[in-house]
């Protein structure tokens, strides 16, 4: 087993960080954990030994209580992910698919066959197999008693693979993909206690508070605020806040440079931020080009439509919100094509 000394965890993702799960993470609250040992490798803890999953979570608790051990907390096991600089990532702080071959389906190794895949407390295996039970309950907004996993893989490797990174599953589940290792020591008391914040959805804003406006302006890359000059002085027409998740809040504004006459203006676009204590951040600009930005919500709330328009006539856009981060379409016109029927 590795000893982990006692020391701070900051528990989360920082919210000017991506990426970034605002409905699962807490935003780099640092707590103080007593020192504690882990297993170096998931259970049956040896090297060149196939991990032990498709056991439900009382069944992981059972074996590690036959060695004098138990499950670990999921923020024990956040801890030694991060290690002693609290990083993103066991290996460092950006992501990196090589040491722990993560970016695809778990796959089943002998515990060691991974060689750079280890925190700088020695901890071994965290990420790239199985995902692993903790003793704690997913204490997000749920009511149903499911369990808080951690580790693993999968396609997104890059948030997957982070020590923040949280999933879920009922405690009796048993699968080929969830496994565990075991702690020792007193337990740590402090849980992870994430309420929500307010609903998901698409909040309409007739204005900004004039100081939140002119910071939002004046946080406009230099590029697209060129783009708007070329129409004329920047004007802001409608806003929004997008809660696409719980816990993250996003202000849009349509701007456009008015005044100028065809063939110049106007040019429009919708800027799209978070506001993170001391900081703006531009997550995109999206060009609207001749009409004042639209928005259409068409289901999911991590999804929006932009509508714009230009000498052509209406277009539509797609924005999504994915892991804190946003992702727009290029521009598309008409309805959709149905696939042919084989």
């Amino acid at each position: 087993m590795v000893y982990i000394p006692p020391g701070a965890l900051v528990v989360g993702t920082k919210q000017g960080e991506r990426p970034r799960r605002a409905d699962r993470e807490l935003a780099g609250e640092q707590i103080m954990l007593d020192g504690y040992y882990i297993d170096t490798y998931p259970y049956p803890n040896e090297e060149g030994a196939i991990p032990i999953t498709s056991v439900s979570q009382a069944e992981a608790e059972k074996l590690c209580a036959e060695r004098s051990k138990r499950l670990c907390t999921e923020l024990e096991w956040e801890r030694a992910c991060k290690g002693p600089d609290n990083r993103s990532y066991e290996y460092g702080q950006s992501y990196d698919p090589a040491p722990c071959k993560t970016g695809r389906e778990a796959q089943l190794r002998p515990s060691g066959y991974h060689v750079g895949c280890q925190s700088d407390f020695g901890v071994r295996d965290l990420h790239g197999g199985p995902f692993e039970w903790t003793h704690s309950a997913f204490a997000r907004g749920d009511t149903t008693g499911r369990v808080a996993l951690r580790g693993g893989n999968g396609r997104a490797g890059e948030v997957i693979g982070r020590c923040a990174n949280v999933e879920s599953a009922a405690a009796e589940e048993r699968s080929g993909t969830i496994g565990f290792r075991c702690c020792a020591g007193p337990e740590n008391a402090a849980r992870v206690e994430l309420e929500p914040s307010f609903r998901p959805g698409l909040v309409p804003r007739a204005s900004f508070a004039g100081e939140i406006e002119r910071s939002l302006i004046a946080a406009l890359p230099a590029q697209s605020k060129e783009a708007l000059e070329v129409g004329g002085r920047i004007e802001s027409h409608r806003g929004w806040l997008w809660r696409p998740v719980e816990n993250d809040e996003l202000h849009l504004l349509a701007l456009c440079g008015r005044g100028m006459p065809p063939p110049n203006g106007p040019k429009c676009g919708l800027l799209i931020v978070r506001i993170v204590p001391g900081e703006i951040q531009v997550l995109a600009w999206v060009s609207s080009s001749r009409w004042v930005a639209d928005l259409h919500r068409p289901g999911p709330h991590e999804m929006l439509w932009l509508i714009g328009g230009d000498n052509r006539g209406s277009f539509k856009r797609l924005i999504r919100y994915v892991h804190g981060d946003v992702v727009v379409g290029e521009p598309s016109r008409g309805a959709p094509k149905k696939a042919a029927k084989k």
